[in-house]
């Protein structure tokens, strides 16, 4: 049998690493399956209108080598780059929601999983989290622009900020807030438990895109004096499947993150609401009786 995962409960942060990694091995076969048959067309239409994306973006740069371009072709490019940004909002905004009631299912049945349950609460909190997800990108983006630390100091409340709206049901301005009261006297420990997953993802994310950062500087500097720039590709079909490739291994990395976010959501809930404490001795009373 699997081993089920307490999440409400105070963790230190080599805890919330292990339990992380922990999780999705013990769930890994069946929460993939939940996961691919929600996010599968989202995520195909994103993968595909990125190698659009590339491929068009490469045809121009082609183009402008060569002397000739035209606004059809730069407006083709804006409009698959639209589509692009729009399928990958969505589709990070599904995989987030879609992570946070696995995990919310896999709480309320001890370890059993109710796909109907789950699919039912993505799509009805939907615009919720695309909100929430906008609002979380103007703030963070706005405090990087100014002097990088306002950013970071957002960051770390707000990355919680999901996992409040999809754990504890609040709107998203409720959310927003309470973000701030959750980590208030706690923020450099979530910060550092935030900092060394971003680490693991990271490494792991450029040993992805690796193959294609050498492909393509294999491909421009292996004989700069050499090149032909009427018949140069800067963008191929290698360059695109390897680009696709990477993509996707970012996509999927980025579920660690969501994961150990909600491990830190409720590690931080406990030490201040004592929620999973209480239910237990609730629990507890109750089969005593």
């Amino acid at each position: 049998m699997k081993q089920f995962i307490e999440f409400k409960k105070q963790r230190e942060m080599s805890q919330i690493l292990s339990d992380t990694f922990g999780f999705l091995r013990n769930e890994f076969k069946t929460f993939f399956g939940v996961f691919f048959k929600i996010i599968a067309p989202y995520l195909v239409v994103m993968l595909i209108s990125y190698g659009f994306y590339m491929f068009q973006v490469g045809d121009i740069m082609n183009l402008t080598m060569g002397g000739s371009t035209s606004l059809i072709d730069g407006f083709a490019v804006f409009m698959i780059a639209l589509i692009f940004i729009l399928a990958t909002v969505t589709t990070y905004v599904m995989a987030q929601a879609t992570t946070l009631f696995y995990i919310k299912s896999y709480i309320k049945n001890n370890g059993v999983i109710d796909f109907t349950e789950i699919k039912d609460n993505i799509y009805g909190s939907f615009w919720k989290f695309i909100g929430l997800g906008f609002l979380f990108v103007i703030c963070v983006g706005a405090g990087l622009i100014f002097c990088i630390i306002p950013g970071v100091y957002l960051y770390v409340p707000l990355v919680l900020s999901f996992s409040i709206l999809a754990f504890d049901g609040k709107t998203i301005s409720d959310a927003f807030s309470d973000s701030f009261t959750l980590v208030k006297e706690y923020w450099w420990i979530t910060f550092a438990s935030l900092f060394v997953v971003f680490i693991i993802v990271m490494v792991a994310d450029f040993a992805f895109a690796l193959p294609g950062t050498i492909y393509s500087l294999a491909k421009t500097s292996i004989l700069p004096g050499e090149m032909d720039a009427e018949n140069f590709n800067f963008v191929d079909p290698v360059s695109i499947i390897l680009g696709i490739v990477s993509n996707l291994a970012q996509f999927l990395l980025h579920i660690i993150s969501v994961v150990a976010s909600v491990l830190i959501y409720f590690d931080l809930n406990e030490k201040k609401n004592f929620t999973g404490t209480y239910e237990r001795i609730k629990n507890l009373g109750g089969t005593d009786e």
